[in-house]
């Protein structure tokens, strides 16, 4: 199953109120969203059969649409009841489950006022998004060419398809270089996230994790945050410079598909897997199969 293209996966998909067969949820070519990046989503994880946080998540994917001027057409009960009824659909217990909202096809330029606004949910099997052996190891990042953008230039607190495309281009770039991942700066030339992933990290038995205000205050970066603190952590969020990262003990990423993953390398910066980076995978993997 996880070698298979996702357009040839089994079950049925949730899609615009109705369950369709896997296969069969396509949109047509001349979709705004596909041409304009007109489009939201989320990333949720199912633990145990119960998703995590799925109305912050789901409330965000609301939050995200009216930042684009895209009315969903659901509430956030109908949403949560959709992502249950369908990882109920698929049989899973363990399972990522991804919402997407998207401008439909009766419109094709740049305005769009009177296309539909589609909502599908997908869920499947996904195990980590990092590979176990490297993650226990904690991974290699490169330093990425692309920066996030100037909240002046973006929705950047909107969980955008459009605002990925240079996340996937600093990846590949990565993967190319033999690295996992990379870290973003951001436009002022500070530190700010991976490519898909928030980032903390370790000096002194303190937490260092850079302010959220060009990239989303992570629903997993607030959950890590929370867990810190309960272990009386103290949790700086604050403006990290790209050198500040030679003196940093540990370093952590964390996101709904990556969980907490250990850092190794960011760049010529070099990092240990220690002993708070490893309480908080624990803690975490307790906190979302509570």
């Amino acid at each position: 199953m996880a070698g298979l293209p996702f357009d040839k996966r089994e079950g049925v998909i949730w899609m615009n109120g109705e369950f369709v067969p896997w296969e069969n949820a396509n949109l047509h070519v001349l979709s705004h969203g596909l041409h304009y990046g007109s489009g939201v989503f989320e990333g949720e994880r199912a633990y145990n059969g119960k998703i995590f946080k799925m109305s912050e998540h789901n409330q965000r994917l609301l939050d995200s649409g009216e930042i684009l001027g895209m009315k969903i057409p659901y509430t956030l009960e109908e949403i949560n009841q959709a992502c249950i009824d369908t990882l109920e659909k698929q049989g899973y217990t363990d399972a990522y489950v991804r919402p997407l909202a998207w401008r439909g096809s009766e419109m094709m330029a740049i305005s769009a006022q009177d296309t539909t606004i589609n909502l599908a949910i997908a869920v499947w099997q996904w195990p980590s998004y990092f590979d176990p052996a490297q993650k226990l190891k904690g991974i290699r990042l490169d330093i990425s060419e692309w920066r996030r953008p100037d909240p002046a230039t973006a929705p950047c607190h909107a969980k955008a398809t459009g605002l990925y495309m240079i996340c996937t281009m600093s990846k590949h770039a990565a993967e190319a270089k033999g690295y996992t991942d990379a870290m973003m700066f951001d436009w002022r030339g500070q530190v700010a996230e991976a490519t898909g992933a928030n980032v903390f990290f370790v000096k002194d038995g303190e937490l260092h994790t850079p302010t959220p205000d060009c990239f989303l205050n992570g629903i997993t970066r607030q959950t890590v945050i929370a867990l810190a603190e309960k272990r009386q952590i103290k949790v700086n969020e604050r403006v990290i410079m790209p050198e500040e990262m030679a003196d940093m003990e540990q370093c952590f990423l964390v996101g709904t598909a990556a969980e907490v993953t250990p850092v190794s390398e960011i760049g010529p910066y070099n990092f240990e897997v220690g002993d708070i980076t490893q309480m908080l995978m624990s803690d975490y993997e307790t906190e979302v199969r509570a």
